[in-house]
């Protein structure tokens, strides 16, 4: 343990965990490595500094976001272990995706090879599924929000701007990245979160396949127009069956664009055979338990009987947190590279050309732009309950951050589903009739009675998206994009 830190002079010790280099700078602080000193294994850890998180907005989208990854358990989505509360911040110990960003990744490819975009496109649609299946729109889909593992398998991230819906239930905020959000979203009017997702997968493809995006423009209000007209380019070396794809997938009308069964039928999406996960629902598929694991936890002296069930009550503790470690770490090497299908079931496919020179010149990566995003108006409690305690429901209390925290943590992992993370639309328990309520909307009293604010703006250059951010150029790309900055707040 010594050695380890005098090898590391700027490391500390946080719980069970060893704190490294920053990885990543976020709105309320920084991301980590971390390693788990009892299994050495690597983590990630978002420390969110309580003094930062001080509107009633950035209480919501904290509380949101560790209320819904408590809810996730799917290989193609980050999964987050347990909770570290010190008397400044908290600590969110997560799993480590050491591969970067899906989106360096395209920048250091140019542009990725079509069998290999099918595989990430897969796992894509695979864990979009997954979390609409549980009534969570993410609403913030992109290539800096998708991770690569040590496998290559794809890891979705960031869920801050995600929220919860029932079925059929449409949603108001307009929240993401300008360049990837839907045009309904984009034109003010409630959308489907389903739908708005798989519009921000089609960007994605397109810039996987493309090296670029399909809309962008340096001016904000001509960006919004070609979004809202979804009119764009295809280069020549897109086959015939991906531009079809992307055709049905970046519909501007969205009861006319394709759905995820459609999308997993396509004969593009078809390329290649892989075997995707379903993930679990957690509250109604019983979660395994490897007895392989259950026995090397023994070894180190935990007890075998609370450990499982700790883990089939999806609690998010130390002890769970060693077992996924050593899942992980015992787990067999990855499956071969998907192999794409035999040509006979692939009739219509035909190989992409080889790109000339001047044709790469041609098409090379463009600049493009993230925007700042702004509300389209509303009730802090238009798009569901927000959980916390009577003591933050008055905005009066927004200034006591320390006191704010504490009340999400402590309602997160409080009773009921909360703290094991069971699906919302499971069946209530019953709970005694003395028992305090820790479920309840923020209402600002003085705007209670009033009609909720609809952005019905038609002036671009008041649209619901903020002015552009600061640029940062790639010294090793001629790629450029506006890195994370402070995005909405809800």
């Amino acid at each position: 343990m010594q050695s380890a830190n005098s090898n590391q002079p700027n490391a500390k010790n946080i719980g069970h965990y060893l704190l490294g280099r920053t990885i990543g700078q976020g709105t309320f602080g920084k991301v980590k490595i971390g390693t788990h000193i009892l299994t050495s294994e690597k983590v990630a850890v978002k420390i969110l500094e309580k003094e930062r998180i001080k509107d009633i907005s950035d209480i919501e989208r904290v509380s949101r976001e560790i209320h819904i990854l408590k809810l996730i358990r799917h290989p193609n989505i980050i999964q987050l272990y347990e909770i570290i509360e010190t008397q400044s911040k908290l600590f969110l110990i997560m799993e480590y995706a050491s591969g970067g960003e899906l989106f360096d990744y395209i920048v250091a490819e140019k542009k990725i090879k079509e069998l290999e975009a099918c595989k990430y496109f897969q796992q894509i649609i695979a864990g979009v599924e997954y979390i609409h299946r549980l009534g969570v729109a993410h609403r913030d889909l992109k290539p800096e929000n998708l991770l690569l593992d040590s496998k290559k398998n794809i890891k979705i991230v960031d869920f801050g701007l995600s929220n919860t819906y029932k079925e059929g239930e449409k949603l108001k905020t307009a929240c993401g990245s300008p360049c990837y959000a839907a045009p309904e979203m984009i034109d003010g009017k409630d959308y489907n979160g389903l739908k708005a997702d798989i519009w921000s997968c089609g960007v994605i493809l397109y810039a996987m396949l493309a090296g670029y995006l399909p809309f962008e423009d340096p001016d904000t209000g001509k960006l919004y127009k070609k979004i809202l007209k979804g009119k764009y380019e295809i280069p020549d070396w897109i086959s015939k069956d991906a531009r079809d794809l992307l055709g049905k997938i970046l519909s501007t009308e969205p009861n006319k664009r394709i759905t995820v069964e459609k999308i997993k039928s396509h004969p593009w999406f078809s390329l290649m055979h892989q075997n995707t996960s379903n993930g679990l629902l957690v509250g109604y598929s019983t979660i395994p338990v490897n007895q392989s694991v259950l026995r090397k936890l023994d070894e180190y002296g935990f007890d075998l009987n609370y450990c499982q069930r700790c883990i089939e009550a999806n609690k998010h503790n130390h002890l769970t947190t060693t077992y996924y470690l050593l899942y992980r770490k015992l787990s067999p090497p990855p499956d071969p590279e998907p192999e794409p299908k035999p040509p006979i079931i692939r009739p219509s496919f035909v190989p992409a050309p080889p790109i000339a020179p001047e044709i790469n010149e041609k098409f090379n990566h463009r600049k493009y732009h993230r925007k700042k995003v702004e509300s389209t108006g509303g009730s802090s409690s238009n798009e569901g309950e927000i959980l916390f305690g009577k003591q933050i429901a008055s905005r009066s209390n927004r200034n006591s951050p320390r006191t704010v925290i504490k009340s999400i943590y402590t309602h997160i992992s409080g009773p009921r589903n909360l703290s094991t993370g069971r699906h919302p639309q499971e069946p209530t328990i019953p709970r005694p009739a003395n028992a305090k309520a820790f479920r309840r909307k923020i209402v600002n009293p003085s705007q209670h009675n009033t009609p909720k604010k609809v952005n019905k703006s038609v002036d671009y250059g008041k649209s619901i998206f903020g002015e552009s951010s600061k640029r940062h150029t790639r010294a090793n790309s001629s790629l450029v994009s506006h890195r994370k900055t402070d995005r909405i707040h809800f």
